[in-house]
C-alpha cells in the first residue's frame, strides 16, 4: 500500500524547471560548494549553470515527485547516467534508489549490459550509495568540470 510520502515517477515536465533548478542549487551547496575553489563557485552562479542544463536535457529528466513536491531527477544517455540529485529534505527517503532503478532498467532495455556514471574521489556519500548498488571503480582522472584539482572516480555496473 502506497502512502502519501512514496515517490511517484514521471517524466520532466517543461513547469519542474525551477524545481530542478532548486535541486541542482541545493546539491551544489552542500556538496559542491565546500570543495571547489571560489572562482568555480562563482562561474556556476554567475552562469546560472542549473538553467542551461535543464534547457538542454530537462524533458529527457525523470522526476521523483514526493508529498507533492519535485524531490529528485535522474538524467542519463545511452549507458551513461549523467546525475542524480535529490533534494536535501528528501534524502535517504528512496527517492535516489527508486531514480536509478528507473534509470537502470531504461539503460538495460535500451540495449547496453552496464551502466556507468562519474562521481568525485571526496564525495563518500555518493561512493557508498554505489557501491552498495554494485557499481565499482573503473577508472580515476582528474576532474576538468570544475578546475578545482579533484579527482573523477568512473564507475561501472554490470546489469543483468
Amino acid at each position: 500500500m502506497m502512502t502519501n510520502s512514496a515517490p511517484i515517477l514521471r517524466r520532466a515536465h517543461l513547469s519542474d524547471g525551477p524545481a530542478v533548478k532548486a535541486i541542482l542549487h541545493d546539491t551544489f551547496a552542500s556538496t559542491w560548494r565546500p570543495q571547489i575553489s571560489a572562482s568555480a563557485a562563482r562561474a556556476f552562479l554567475d552562469e546560472d549553470r542549473p538553467a542551461g542544463y535543464f534547457a538542454r536535457r530537462g524533458l529527457k529528466f525523470w522526476v521523483a515527485e514526493r508529498q507533492g513536491e519535485v524531490a529528485g531527477f535522474v538524467d542519463w544517455d545511452g549507458d551513461f547516467v549523467n546525475a542524480l540529485h535529490v533534494l536535501g529534505g528528501h534524502a535517504r527517503a528512496g527517492v535516489g534508489s527508486l531514480l536509478m532503478d528507473k534509470a537502470e532498467a531504461g539503460i538495460a532495455a535500451s540495449g547496453y549490459s552496464a551502466a556507468r556514471l562519474e562521481t568525485d574521489t571526496f564525495n563518500l556519500r555518493s561512493q557508498a550509495f554505489y557501491a552498495a548498488r554494485g557499481y565499482r571503480e573503473a577508472d580515476r582522472y582528474p576532474d576538468t568540470e570544475w578546475n578545482s584539482g579533484l579527482t573523477t572516480l568512473l564507475l561501472v555496473k554490470p546489469l543483468g
